[in-house]
């Protein structure tokens, strides 16, 4: 699948990617800022990177200052080797313990395998990258572009700001649009999990407080703020109901799912899952195990 980028700001593009897997539609996308300093966030998957470079052909573009990456998971980085082969000066930001598994993924390859199955296929693997091309976030340096350590996704995540935009990857969970019902908002909190860390993640976005919040997944808000302490309170409110359900049924073969219906039923945040088509459906409830999961593993830490 093909398309142009989606105008989301006077010099700023949503470039929307879709893997060829049922129910993936209007989930992922990356982010090209046509400005100066011209950059990309995330690469997206490398089974998307022929509908990644037409739209940035048809855009019109033969040059990226930098490629931003918010963390290294395949359907924010996957592509990564190919989009390095192509613009061949443009600096690789990453945080600094994705950068090894970028120069050697044959490790990410095999664990995304492990967790994901028939996803990472569907993702495509990904191939390495030279070392000099890589900046660590930390180090980085453009006056235009704000780097900031949100680690709660996951350990190798940053977020960047440029004006009024913060691209925050998966830091702010992942909205979508429901159709008529509204919108959907889940926590992206997979294990590993630290809810101290993603806490901390959020309270530093918020204290930026930036004007529009640029989502991995999926599509661009306006008022970050709000958005920012929208998704705290409900990773709180996630802590809470599960931390419920594990006091109640600790030794249930069916914790998950017991989970997950408590959370359907209660969260207001996702009262609208019933509206998505089946295949989306079917796709949520399997990142919404992964989530529960995370927390799940952060509750039995601190037993």
């Amino acid at each position: 699948m093909s398309t142009t980028g989606i105008r989301a700001g006077e010099e700023l593009y949503q470039i929307p990617l879709v893997p060829a897997m049922k129910g993936y539609e209007d989930f992922i996308n990356t982010w090209l800022y046509l400005g100066r300093p011209r950059f990309l966030v995330d690469v997206g998957p490398a089974s998307t990177v022929d509908a990644l470079f037409n739209s940035l052909e048809q855009l019109g573009v033969e040059d990226l200052d930098y490629i931003l990456l918010t963390h290294i998971h395949l359907d924010h980085a996957g592509a990564i080797g190919e989009v390095a082969a192509k613009f061949k000066t443009a600096p690789i930001v990453c945080q600094a313990a994705g950068i090894p598994h970028l120069i050697d993924p044959q490790r990410l390859w095999e664990g995304s395998q492990k967790v994901l199955g028939d996803i990472a296929l569907g993702y495509g693997p990904i191939t390495a990258v030279a070392a000099e091309r890589l900046v660590d976030a930390a180090e980085f340096k453009d006056p235009a572009i704000g780097v900031i350590q949100t680690p709660g996704h996951a350990v190798h995540h940053v977020s960047y700001i440029k004006d009024d935009y913060l691209f925050a990857g998966e830091t702010a969970g992942v909205w979508l649009d429901a159709g008529p019902a509204g919108e959907y908002l889940r926590p992206a909190t997979p294990p590993r999990f630290f809810l101290d860390t993603a806490v901390s993640s959020l309270e530093r976005l918020i204290a930026v407080a930036p004007r529009w919040l640029c989502y991995g997944h999926y599509g661009i808000g306006e008022g970050a703020r709000a958005r920012l302490k929208r998704q705290l309170g409900q990773m709180l409110f996630w802590e809470k109901a599960i931390s419920d359900v594990v006091d109640q049924q600790p030794h249930a073969d069916d914790l998950g799912e017991k989970c997950r219906n408590v959370l359907l039923a209660k969260d207001p945040l996702m009262k609208n899952f019933s509206a998505f088509p089946p295949q989306v459906r079917e796709r949520e409830s399997y990142y919404i195990g992964n989530s529960i999961r995370g927390f799940l593993g952060w509750l039995e830490s601190k037993a």
